[in-house]
């Protein structure tokens, strides 16, 4: 079901739009002049416009023109009694979706009509997808600290330095790595990640060099790994001090060489890599107790980038609860909720021990649970730390 707001002089004709679009449970609007139709185009959300091209006060193609002006993703059909291939042409450049002449064809009113609102949902599925990969290319703050990472990123970003991102988690060490690779030369190349914590050490060097057909029990065909789908591009692991030593060498070999060998195999692949590595972990003391490479540390280790934890930067508060509102209430569809400033300070005296994740997991619970306005009240009773 479509919302969809016709736009025609002729009582007839919208009378027959009507029954058409009352028979097939669109909800609708009709619009007797094109100033009437754009002035309920700017009031409300349609999905798709009809309009006739000739009408008083203001010609079709000029209400087109308008339409387009506020909203350029709505599809607008345009009718005519009067048409001609050259009418017809006209409006197509001007950006009309399709043209339809008057008498009108039910089955061509229903097919275009169809046609129309799949595009529709496919624009608002498309923005939907590109917010949710592009909404966290984000670094929110203006806090010293923060503003010094945002320094170091752009000096670092456009080199092929190796860069070891420290800081605790939850802080956003994931979200510094895609910003150097989204500023870099790369950019365009392949960002891969791999997390070392979550890969079983009997798996990761597969997983990192891929494996021949047969290398082991259910190698059943042949993979290429993440070095050499992200060669080119830009190879992030995360939470490398999680990584076993025998893949630790190898990963140096890696480094050193620019080459790697899959598993069950001897040849080797030459590849071209940016390595970004982050862990939570501290590595001089994974050194010192033999289970971090000292060697691989001072491959890894070209630019250190230490993230602060949110406990750091408690001035950020203010700017990334309103950050995270906008973002979650767009998510949900819902109007922005406002916060006062007696809930910033509540929220600026707790303890954030999982840092940004648990802050946005807060803001998300209380933009669920509460009214239209967030009060500190409300801080109280849904902001509740681990640990205080």
């Amino acid at each position: 079901m479509s919302k969809i707001l016709v736009i025609d002089d002729e009582r007839a004709i919208r009378n027959s739009l009507k029954e058409i679009l009352e028979y097939e449970k669109h909800v609708f609007d009709l619009a007797e002049d094109g100033i009437i139709g754009i002035e309920m185009f700017q009031n409300n959300s349609y999905d798709v416009v009809l309009c006739d091209i000739k009408m008083p006060q203001m010609d079709g193609i000029e209400v087109l023109d308008q339409l387009l002006s506020r909203s350029a993703e709505v599809p607008v059909i345009m009718i005519s009694g009067h048409g001609n291939i050259d009418t017809a042409v006209e409006a197509i450049k001007k950006g009309a979706f399709d043209f339809i002449e008057k008498p009108l064809d039910l089955n061509r009113i229903l097919i275009t009509i169809r046609n129309a609102t799949d595009k529709t949902t496919l624009i608002k599925e498309t923005k939907i997808l590109k917010r949710q990969v592009s909404k966290t290319f984000d670094i929110v703050g203006e806090s010293p600290a923060i503003r010094k990472v945002k320094d170091v990123i752009e000096k670092v970003a456009p080199t092929d330095a190796r860069v070891l991102i420290t800081g605790a988690n939850g802080t956003g060490k994931e979200l510094v790595a895609r910003w150097l690779h989204e500023k870099s030369n790369r950019a365009d190349m392949p960002f891969v990640e791999v997390n070392c914590a979550a890969i079983p050490s009997e798996l990761i060097e597969s997983e990192l060099f891929g494996h021949e057909k047969g290398a082991f029990t259910s190698a059943i065909k042949q993979r290429k790994g993440k070095f050499e789908q992200a060669d080119g591009g830009t190879l992030f692991m995360d939470e490398i001090g999680d990584m076993s030593l025998s893949a630790q060498a190898k990963v140096l070999r890696a480094l050193q060489e620019n080459k790697i060998t899959r598993v069950g195999s001897d040849k080797d692949i030459n590849v071209h890599v940016r390595i970004i590595a982050a862990t939570n972990k501290n590595l001089h003391e994974e050194i010192e107790a033999g289970r971090f490479r000292e060697d691989l540390y001072h491959r890894l280790s070209v630019i250190i980038i230490h993230v602060p934890s949110l406990n750091e930067r408690i001035e950020d508060i203010p700017v990334l609860a309103r950050h995270f509102i906008s973002l979650i209430c767009e998510e949900y569809g819902i109007p922005p909720k406002t916060i006062t400033n007696e809930a910033l300070a509540a929220l600026q005296k707790n303890s954030w021990t999982g840092n940004i994740r648990e802050f946005r997991n807060v803001i998300e619970r209380l933009i669920i649970l509460c009214e239209k306005e967030i009060t500190e009240k409300d801080v109280q009773l849904f902001s509740q730390p681990i640990f205080k």
